[in-house]
Parts: structure tokens; sequence; C-alpha cells
């Protein structure tokens, strides 16, 4: 059972000061002040190599968190030597708590960020904003807030540190790492490990890891701010099939709702959604369809009725229903932190998805407001809570709007589904809310920055416990070059989250939209991406059972090499396959043996492709070229096998039905292939395998890469 106690609210303020509170409400910029040491209080080890400090007055049993799966215990002393011990301070209106930083210590995280890899010598601000093309700020605070730092030391050694505050806050990664909380005081983990896996695989543990989703949100899938109307959508997904470039998802985005009224349909545009949805059901797509926060303020509206009648609006601070303009116009917005309102919001879906929707696209939901303070609500505005939350001011729930919301959707999707995993995607959200929703870095533009940006933002937020994002490929806003957006699909298709999209007033966007020449490089580089979706649904289960990113940093390959830690142009997936994307200048690789991939015809010619290593020792499952999911990939089933010095491999294959929650009462296929080199002959077995699902009769391929990347094949049974 999830716990979402926050802040322990008598307690904090009797230890720091009703006008911590009081002066909160006016955060703004404020002019530098003196922080004074506040004692340490109860602290311990919390878990395997994890310890949990408090700062005084603050007891134990009174933590509460947000981001954290379960109420955390303390269950024996802090060991002594401990490296990483938070000082707590505060200047009467904002706690703060900071770490000294070990000489050649590369500091990573801080969740959704621009700029590079590396975060050493950079700070953030963590307020939930609307930041289109990241241009507001400085690009210091985008749409979600992760206060967590990761932290590998020169000898490879790795520490990680939560600061678990929802309330606005900066943070600073320098000599010391400064989180600074315009709330009361607050708990800090710190995750102690000898590897920076270790360390992931430690923040999994207190935040939880992502669902297994289903397999065709792994498939590319294209949106555009939008694409109005029906048969327009159909001209879309009719576009993919007859040039057979791989797609299993349409998006739709604002436009198809009447008046922008959520949970309705435009009756001009979109007259028969049921029917639409079939057509795109029957040519092999799914659909998701984006649902809002705003409700639209206007009595005869079903949706705003029941929600007015069930008192489910946030308040201003004086009581009233706080009204702010969003794209219907004059909006009212749910308040996720009572369970009344949760109940409310997740009946919405019923008949909605009973339309034939597949997934939900939560947007907007930072929240943004149209001339809004700080384009959002008031920060006095009052969220009301309820079981296990307490009445706060908007300064404390902001951060976590989008995270509830998330919550609150997947709840009511499986809810009216249960049979089936939901998706859902959402724009804002918190530390933590990888266990809801995936997620996409927001509104970039069609630029060569945001291009070479686009691999440190997914790695950070894949380094902050969120494996499945990805940006909008070839770039949101602005006109994209017929280079730009080739470019960018060769190494955009590796993305955990791989979706092109396009803002309205934008030139099309699609694969073919740029020409012949453009088109063949989106077809080979997705066809790669689909051959390897049995390789990706195995490193999906994986981040579902231990939070490990699908998408790596090359210095994961090896935490001891101090020429990989601020490489940010290429990328691992998993720990078997680097991509190096074709404009990347000079990256610094691993060491060892990595042998070139190809995967389908051309992509060695292809001068837009990224280029695909094997690491020395490894076997990539691959399926066929297919063009969605609900054909048979794995028929026959490939194994890309890559020996190591000594002559051998080794690898894994998941496999389930693909949906539903089967996998969970042993429904699946776990299996781990051993490759092993006997007399100038490679033979390839199954070394174990877990899970009760029958293994299917099929044919299986080997393919041997020899030491200049060249194909050696043989074909067996029985794998």
């Amino acid at each position: 059972m999830t716990a979402f106690l926050v802040r322990p609210s008598l307690l904090l303020r009797s230890c720091l000061g009703v006008c911590l509170f009081s002066l909160a409400l006016a955060s703004g910029v404020r002019a530098d002040s003196v922080f004074k040491p506040l004692a340490l209080g109860s602290s311990g080890l919390a878990g395997d190599g994890i310890a949990l400090f408090l700062p005084a007055g603050l007891k134990p049993d009174a933590v509460q968190s947000v981001c954290l799966v379960s109420v955390p215990t303390i269950h024996g002393a802090i060991p002594p030597g401990w490296r990483d011990v938070p000082a707590f301070s505060s200047d009467g209106t904002q706690t703060r708590a900071e770490l000294h930083v070990d000489a050649g210590t590369d500091l990573y995280g801080t969740g959704e960020v621009t700029g590079p890899l590396l975060r050493n010598g950079h700070s953030i601000e963590l307020w939930n904003t609307d930041n289109f093309t990241y241009l507001k700020h400085g690009g210091r605070r985008l749409y979600q807030s992760h206060p967590w730092v990761l932290g590998v030391r020169a000898d490879g050694t790795a520490f990680g540190v939560i600061f678990d505050s929802t309330w606005k806050a900066s943070l600073s990664c320098s000599n010391n790492i400064v989180f600074t909380s315009d709330g009361p005081a607050f708990p800090v983990f710190v995750i102690e490990r000898s590897s920076p896996a270790g360390v992931l695989r430690g923040l999994a543990d207190l935040t939880g890891t992502m669902p297994m989703p289903p397999l065709w949100a792994l498939g590319y899938q294209q949106c555009r701010w939008s694409y109005y109307p029906a048969t327009r959508v159909k001209e879309i997904a009719d576009g993919f099939r007859s040039r057979h470039i791989p797609c299993d998802v349409i998006w739709m985005d604002i436009d198809y709702m009447d008046g922008f009224r959520i949970f309705t349909f435009d009756k001009k545009g979109f007259p028969h959604p049921a029917a639409l949805n079939a057509y795109l059901h029957r040519k092999g797509f799914h659909s998701v369809w984006m649902i809002d926060p705003g409700v639209k303020r206007e009595p005869g509206y079903e949706v705003y009725d029941t929600g007015t009648a069930a008192n489910v609006w946030v308040k201003t601070r004086d009581g009233h229903d706080f009204v702010g303009k969003v794209w219907p116009g004059d909006c009212v917005f749910p308040d996720f932190t009572r369970p009344g309102t949760q109940d409310w919001w997740a009946t919405q879906y019923k008949a909605f998805l009973s339309k034939g929707v597949d997934g939900v696209w939560n947007d907007m939901n930072e929240p943004s407001v149209f001339g809004g303070p700080d384009d959002t609500m008031p920060v006095d505005n009052h969220h009301r809570g309820g079981g296990n939350l307490e009445a706060g001011p908007h300064l404390e729930y902001h951060n976590v709007y989008g995270m509830l919301m998330a919550r609150t959707t997947r709840a009511g999707i499986l809810d009216a589904r249960p049979d089936k995993r939901p998706f859902v995607l959402t724009r804002s959200n918190f530390l933590g809310g990888q266990r809801y929703a995936a997620t996409w870095t927001g509104d970039n533009a069609s630029t060569e920055v945001c291009l070479r940006e686009s691999i440190p933002m997914s790695l950070n937020l894949g380094l902050s416990g969120q494996p499945f994002n990805g940006p909008d490929l070839g770039g949101f806003a602005d006109n994209a070059t017929p280079d730009l957006w080739a470019r960018w699909v060769g190494f955009g298709a590796f993305f955990p989250f791989c979706r092109g999209h396009a803002v309205k007033g934008s030139n099309n966007k699609e694969p073919w939209a740029f020409g012949p020449v453009v088109e063949k490089a989106a077809r080979i580089a997705l066809e790669r991406r689909y051959r390897l979706l049995p390789y990706y649904y195995t490193l999906f289960h994986e981040a579902s059972v231990d939070g490990m990113p699908v998408m790596r940093p090359l210095f994961m390959a090896d935490p001891k090499d101090p020429s990989l830690r601020s490489e940010d142009q290429a990328f691992l997936i998993g720990s078997d396959l680097l991509v190096v994307p074709q404009w990347a200048k000079h990256p610094a690789l691993p060491k060892g043996t990595w042998r070139q991939l190809s995967l389908v015809r051309d992509d060695l010619a292809d001068p837009f492709q990224a280029k695909l290593l094997v690491r020395a020792g490894s076997i990539i499952p691959i399926g066929r070229v297919v063009e969605n999911t609900n054909e048979k990939l794995l028929s026959p089933l490939t194994l890309v096998v890559c020996l190591d010095a000594a002559g051998k491999a080794d690898g894994r294959l998941y496999e389930d039905a693909g949906n539903g929650y089967g996998y969970q009462h042993g429904d699946y296929l776990l299996t781990t292939y051993h490759a092993e080199l006997h007399d100038g002959r490679v033979v390839v077995s199954i070394a174990s395998a877990t899970g009760r699902r029958e293994r299917p009769e099929r044919k299986a391929v080997i393919e041997v890469l020899d030491a200049k990347g060249q194909h050696i094949e043989g074909k067996v049974t029985g794998l």
C-alpha cells in the first residue's frame, strides 16, 4: 500500500515557528539571509546502505512522504565512518540541507534539466513550470521536480541523496550539494553503495519502480497539435501503412475536444470517436487522447456540474473555487489531494475509455494557468487534503499536482479496464512519479541545441528513477529541416519513449513529409528499433523490478573510468548495446571490445543512422521487421552473439502476453541464454528459465558477430 502522507505540519511548525509557513506564502526572490544551524535529530539506517537523517524536532514516526512507497523506519544506528551526513539550517523562512562533496566526485540526476549530463557547477529551481522551448527562467526550471542527486566518486563508489520536501526549492551542485526549501524542515535520505547501479536500486527501494507497460507503448508514436479532423487522423494512419513505416500509436491533442472541454468530443471534427478508434485498431494502431486538469467553468457542462456538486475544486485562500484561464477560458481545477476528488476524477474515465481510447495524456498539469502568477495558481491557494494528505497551500502541493493527477488517472483507467495495463503520459511529475506514468521532456524545439540536449535530459531522468522517458523527436516547436529531422530520428529511435510531435503552425513532421531520402532514413531507424523490441521489453521488465534505467550513460559501463564521466553524446541501451549518433564528435567510449551491429538493409550505408555497437560477452535477442506490435515479433527469434575473449557470451529474453497481468501470476518466460565457442563452433544453450509460460515452438536464428563485425549465421530450434 503506497503511503501518501506529507509533512507532519503541527510538529514542524512548532519546531521552526509559525512564521515559516506564513512568510513562505509570499515566496519569491529573497535577499540573502543568515542560515542558523539546526541540530541533527534522530537518525539511523532505514534500509540496506540507506540512512535517514532528521533535524531536531522531527520524529521518525512522523515522517511521511509523497515520493516514497512506504513509511520509513529506523532499524539501526548509522555505522561509524559513514561518509555523507547532511547539515541542516534555517533562516526562519527557508530550510536548508547541505552535504559536502569530496574532490573528484561527479554529480548527476536532479531530474528533468537542461544542460549537460554532468551537473557539477549547475543549479536548478524545483518549481514545475510550463516552459515552452525551455527559454523561461534560463531553463533552470522545467515541468518536473526531482529533489535528488546521484554522486559518483573518483574510485567508482557512489551515493545518492533524496531531499524529501515537496515545497518550492532550489538545488545547487558545486563543492557542496545544497537544497534550500521554502517549506518547513524535512528528512534527508542518503544511499551509500559500491556502484551507481547499486545506488539506483536503492532509489527504487525507496521510491518504487515503474509498472510494466503494454508492449504497444514501446513502439513508435506519432503526434501533432493537432491532427484534425478524424479524417486527417485516418490519413496519417494510412500514410504509415502504405509506406510500410513502423508505427503503433496515433495521438489526439486538444482539438479533438468540444471547445476544449475535457472528456468531450468535437461534434464536427470527431463525431464518432468509437468508429475512429475501431478504424485505427483494424490498422494495427492504438490511440492516446489528451486530458488536461482545467475544467471549463460552465453550468450545464456535465463534468463541471458533477465536480461542483462533489465540491472537488481547488480553493482560494478565502475558500472560494479558484478560477484561472486555460484553453477553454475560465477553468476550475480538481484538488487531487482530496480522496473525494480522486474518486470523482477516476469515474470520468469509464465512459471516455468506452469509446475505444487506449491511453491517456495528462498535459498542462504543472498546473499551467494563463496569466496566473508565475503562469500557475497563486501560492496561497488552498488544498484541503484528506485521507493521508494534510491540508496545505499550493506552495506545498504545486510540485506534486501533476504526479497526483497522473496517479488518479491511472487509478481511473484501472477501475474501468482492470484486465489491461494502463498507459499514461504526464508532462508534470515529481520524484517517484514513475509509479504512475511515463513522461516526455516537454515542449522542445526543432533546433540543434534541443537535438543535442535531448540525450543528457533523458539520461538524467533515467538516473532520477524515471526509465520511461524521451523527447519529442525532431523537435516540437518551430519548423524542422529535413537534415535535422533525419539526424534526430536516426538516434532518437532508441529512446525508451519514442514519439514524433509538432506544434500547430509548424511544418509537417511525419517521416514522409521531408521527401524520399528522409523517409528512407526514418524507415531504417524505426525498423531497427522494432527489431530490437524484444531486447527493450526485457529491459523494461528489468526496470519494473529493480529500477535500472533503460537508457544509460556510458559511465555505467565502467564507473572507474574518468573519461566517461561527462560523455553525453553517445549512450547505452541496457548494458550491452551502445548508440553513437552520426553527429557525435569523438565520443569517449568504454574500453573493451564493442562490435558493430547491422539490423536492416542499408543501415550501415545510410548517412543519418546512429552506429550500434554490441558489448563482447553479450547476447542480444531481436525479432523480425514488423510494422506494429500486433504482429509476431519473434517469428523467428534471432540471438545476436558477441563472444568475449574467452569465447563466451550471455543474454536474457523476457516474454509475456504483452498486456494484462498474467505475468504477475507466473505467466511469463524469462530465459537466460549462454553461448560458448567449442572447436570453432558456437554452441548456444538455455542456461536457465523462470516463469510458467510455455516456450513457443519457433525457429531460432543465431548470428555471431566476429572480430570484424560480420555476421555468421546458423539456424537452430528449441530456443
